[in-house]
């Protein structure tokens, strides 16, 4: 919840909120609160696992979960697995249920990739490295061939 989410942030210094869905507690009508703000403002990347969420009841449906929302709104979201085994997905599983059900596209993909990227815990120069080289040209390559534009 939002205390959980403050605490993380102020007392501990954490640069990256994990199952950071329960942000959206502080969003109504598409304004911001304090809280929410100050996350999206600081590029705080919140780490979102669409099929756990579902499993535990954050969010009822694909369609719905608010990664999307988040991601328009302009959050640093990332998407993750949580845990393959027990959530019983892949990153590839997570991406398609979001094409499929959310409406996404090979941009969305992108976008939330280079957020993952730039919100690793590796140097500077690593991640925009990784971003040049490698995350960019994948990506481009696949804008160029994929119906889901």
């Amino acid at each position: 919840g939002l205390p959980s989410i403050h605490q993380a942030l102020q007392v501990c210094g954490a640069q990256r909120i994990g199952h950071g869905v329960r942000i959206v507690d502080d969003i109504v009508d598409g304004k911001l609160g304090r809280l929410a703000g100050w996350v999206r403002d600081r590029r705080i990347a919140l780490e979102m696992c669409p099929t756990s969420n579902l499993q535990t009841g954050a969010a009822r449906s694909i369609a719905e979960h608010p990664i999307t929302a988040l991601k328009d709104l302009g959050f640093r979201v990332t998407l993750n697995t949580d845990n393959r085994l027990v959530s019983g997905t892949t990153m590839t599983r997570e991406m398609s249920l979001l094409v499929e059900h959310a409406g996404w596209t090979v941009e969305d993909l992108r976008t939330v990739t280079v957020n993952a990227v730039k919100s690793a815990f590796i140097p500077f120069d690593e991640r925009n490295a990784l971003i040049r080289d490698v995350i960019l040209p994948g990506y481009e390559s696949a804008l160029s061939s994929s119906p889901l534009t």
